[in-house]
């Protein structure tokens, strides 16, 4: 077994696990690589400094809902998109607003987003996204007949590259691509906030980050203010 001695060591560990991963690592997952147990300050600072190594790469080190991992900077995916043969996929408008309504007013019924919308939601609509792993049942209102409520899952926050609901960009932002006929994940929901940038407001307030996610706005998808429910992020990963 290779010896451990000084901090670059514990940070060559951590950098080969978290490159062979296929999917993030919670730290939880993290403190299994090594027998000894550090406490939350030492991880923080060993992974910050393996976050700067990487600083100058095009690839980076980032902490989402489900944990930490690897994966391309924004201004190089277009290039690596070239090497796909398979194109993403791409949901009608219908879709998009129903998770778009389940994302920023969640948990919320299948009632709920045809009051919303206006109009009658598909049952497909709802496997598509509980099947692309974006969605999922959270429990049951208490009314009549116990109405289903969804909420978004962490694979959704992961996807777009995100550790909380409060990252997600302003819904007015959601309703200009869609008008412009985007509709893909990745061009739908145009992630703005970086964990860089949200650490760095974080740390100069001393306060969470403003809940961008429950911004009203004008248009298509104007989605009311509910009295008693507000939007919940699922459980994230600590780390």
């Amino acid at each position: 077994m290779l010896p451990l001695y000084k901090p670059d060591d514990y940070k060559r560990v951590l950098e080969t696990a978290l490159l062979v991963a296929a999917e993030p690592l919670p730290l939880s997952e993290l403190k299994k690589l090594f027998d000894q147990e550090f406490d939350d300050d030492t991880w923080r600072t060993l992974l910050d400094d393996l976050r700067r190594d990487w600083s100058e790469r095009g690839v980076e080190l980032v902490q989402l809902a489900s944990g930490w991992r690897f994966q391309t900077r924004p201004e190089y995916q277009f290039y690596i998109d070239r090497l796909k043969n398979d194109k993403p996929p791409k949901y009608s408008r219908a879709v998009m607003e129903t998770l778009a309504i389940i994302a920023y007013r969640q948990p919320v019924t299948r009632g709920d987003i045809e009051d919303i919308r206006g109009v009658a939601v598909s049952p497909n609509i709802l496997k598509t996204l509980e099947g692309r792993g974006w969605i999922d049942a959270v429990g049951h209102r208490d009314a009549p007949g116990r109405p289903v409520l969804y909420a978004t899952t962490r694979r959704f926050l992961d996807d777009l590259g995100l550790r909380s609901l409060t990252e997600l960009p302003p819904l007015t932002e959601i309703e200009r691509v869609m008008d412009l006929g985007q509709s893909s994940i990745a061009e739908a929901f145009p992630v703005q906030a970086r964990a860089e940038e949200s650490d760095a407001g974080q740390a100069g307030s001393g306060q969470p980050s403003e809940q961008r996610a429950s911004e009203p706005a004008d248009g298509q998808l104007d989605i009311p203010e509910r009295e008693a429910e507000r939007p919940a992020a699922p459980p994230a990963a600590q780390g």
